[in-house]
Formats: structure tokens, sequence, C-alpha cells
């Protein structure tokens, strides 16, 4: 598991913003026995309204505990820099990102959550979560 972004110049292909799950690494939780929370604040997220073409802005905010793989963060970041060009309403951006980063992870619980700025008026906060069965619940999660 030896990441594939870390101290590399970051040019994203075509392939990996098309199939943007495949720029994620991954790397052994160093304390797999316990539950503890990471938490990542993407401040600069943008994609493209699918029916305008103009830019949308948010704060995408991650937060999960990890079970046996942690995400590397340059490979995150990369990760959301191949939304930029995508037409994407906001739903569809904060459930992908659920998608994917759980398909990777396969995390104990993790939440994500979308702070859209405001657009004609109107500013937009979607959050998504998930539990794995069998967990303990933390009320700090939910």
């Amino acid at each position: 598991m030896t990441p594939r972004h870390l101290g590399r110049k970051s040019i994203l292909t075509e392939r990996q913003i098309a199939e943007s799950r495949t720029i994620l690494d991954v790397f052994p939780n160093p304390r797999p026995g316990r539950d503890y929370e990471i938490k990542f604040v993407f401040p600069e997220f943008t994609s493209i309204c699918p029916v305008t073409g103009q830019p949308d802005f948010a704060t995408i905010t991650i937060v999960y505990v990890p079970n046996r793989l942690c995400v590397e963060m340059k490979s995150l970041k990369l990760y959301f820099f191949a939304y930029r060009n995508k037409g994407i309403f906001y739903e569809g951006v904060v459930n992908t990102i659920l998608d994917d980063l759980s398909a990777a992870l396969k995390p104990r619980r993790m939440t994500v959550t979308g702070d859209f700025a405001v657009r004609g008026g109107t500013s937009a906060t979607v959050m998504a979560s998930l539990k794995r069965k069998g967990q303990i619940r933390n009320p700090k999660f939910e």
C-alpha cells in the first residue's frame, strides 16, 4: 500500500477524472482496535451545475471512524479536484463521495457533508452517513 501520489507531481489523467475512485490511496490504520474520528475539511471544492453549466462552490467535510484502512490526504485532495469539471447535482456530489470513500475504506462510520455556497439566493447543505452493522452507536456521529 505505497502511496502513488505522495511526493509526485499531480496531474490527473482523463481516466482518473472519469473514474475518480481510482485516485484514492489508502494505508493501514495504525490503531485498528480503537474507535477514533478522522475529520477532513476541504473548503475549496468545486463542481459544475449540470443544468446551467455554472460552477458550484462548497466546503466538503468528511468525518469517519476507520476500520482497517485510512485514506491518504493528498490522494483525497486530488480526488476532490476530479470534480472540478463534472456536471453533478449537490446530492450526487455528497452521495458519490460517501460511496467512493466507503468502498475504498470500509469504515466503521462515515458522514460526508457538503455546505454549498449561495447561488440564486439560496445555500444548501447535504449530508449523507453510513454506519456498519454491529457497531456501537456514537451520538456525536448521528
